[in-house]
């Protein structure tokens, strides 16, 4: 019985220190401070080094107080004890103490109140750098039906400054779109999400070079998120495995085939010809390539194949689809089918 009374009284004091820290954090988050401050009433209350690393800067605030109170310097140590801090579900920074003797009991609760209050300050004076974001939110800045002043609000949420042009980028990945907002567009503003069958990345610029081998993207203008969105989705439609990524400006009046009626197309007789010789993989490759490239001798270096193979192949081609592939008109003829069935096989 003694036993157990030491060590209730024991757990008392830990949930009355427990109670203080959060009380601690709870007013500064009530009065909006920001990180330095936050930093430095942190390494106040835990009498050693405390730091904020947001991933999005990479600079640490890393502050130390003497026991004046007074700010004071003290050399890099390991840090004992680490909590990430997390906005949206994702994690975009650490927080850290630097003590130089053993843990202190109430270091984790300190730390996970110190997350959170950097959390929020991060999301109040960042804008956050997160870049995952709540998919109805984004669906009201692209959605056609949402008014002016809805996508406008919805926009500010998102952390795009009125009048900031901002493109619209529809993805198939199996890749984080946190990740590939990441690469597209690194040092300006980017979210994303999913949305339907597709994810959805809103950035103010695009290095569109920067996606990862096996995402297909489409990438809409910025004039306006709903437009843009889309012209992304339909660039995305005309991705290829030799074409991943798509501007809706690289399309021209080839971007008329997607708004061709499916019956039109499945009845097409070119495009029906496509269907049965897809049933051949090594025809259909062969074929996609000579139409991307216009050249025999071009598309032999990309199969890596002799020439006289890929000119056999081709006749046979032309035979099965009753399009002479020699002639201008017949490519053209071939390349708009294989676009259309692939618009129509999704």
């Amino acid at each position: 019985m003694e036993a157990l009374a030491v060590r209730l009284s024991g757990l008392d004091a830990y949930v009355d220190g427990a109670m203080r820290v959060i009380t601690f954090y709870d007013t500064l988050m009530r009065r909006r401070v920001d990180l330095p401050a936050l930093a430095r009433a942190s390494a106040g209350l835990a009498e050693c080094v405390a730091a904020i690393c947001l991933h999005g800067t990479g600079r640490a605030i890393r502050i130390a107080i003497a026991p004046d109170g007074r700010p004071a310097s003290a050399p890099p140590q390991p840090a004992s004890t680490t909590v990430p801090i997390t906005l949206d579900d994702e994690e975009i920074g650490t927080v850290w103490l630097e003590r130089s003797g053993p843990p202190n009991p109430l270091d984790e609760v300190l730390l996970d109140r110190l997350a959170l209050a950097a959390a929020a300050a991060a999301e109040r004076y960042g804008p956050a750098r997160t870049t995952m974001a709540d998919p109805a939110l984004v669906e009201l800045a692209i959605s056609p039906d949402s008014d002016e002043a809805a996508r406008a609000r919805a926009l500010r949420l998102l952390g795009f400054a009125a009048g900031l042009p901002v493109h619209v980028v529809a993805v198939r990945t199996r890749l984080p779109l946190d990740r590939i907002g990441a690469l597209i567009c690194p040092a300006r503003p980017v979210k994303a999400a999913p949305l339907a069958d597709v994810g959805v990345l809103l950035a103010t610029t695009v290095d569109r070079a920067r996606f990862p081998a096996g995402a297909h993207a489409g990438i809409g203008t910025a004039d306006s998120p709903h437009r843009s969105w889309q012209q992304a989705r339909t660039a995305l439609r005309f991705t290829t495995p030799r074409r991943p990524v798509l501007h809706h400006t690289d399309l021209g009046a080839v971007a008329l085939l997607a708004e061709v009626p499916r019956d039109a197309v499945r009845d097409n007789a070119d495009v029906a010809a496509i269907a049965r010789l897809a049933t051949h993989p090594e025809d259909l490759e062969t074929l996609d390539v000579y139409c991307a490239t216009g050249s025999l001798r071009r598309a032999a270096d990309l199969l890596h194949l002799h020439h006289s193979s890929v000119s056999r192949r081709l006749a046979q081609i032309s035979a099965a689809l009753d399009i002479d592939l020699t002639d201008p008109m017949g490519l053209t003829r071939a390349t708009f089918a294989l676009t259309a069935w692939r618009l129509l096989d999704g």
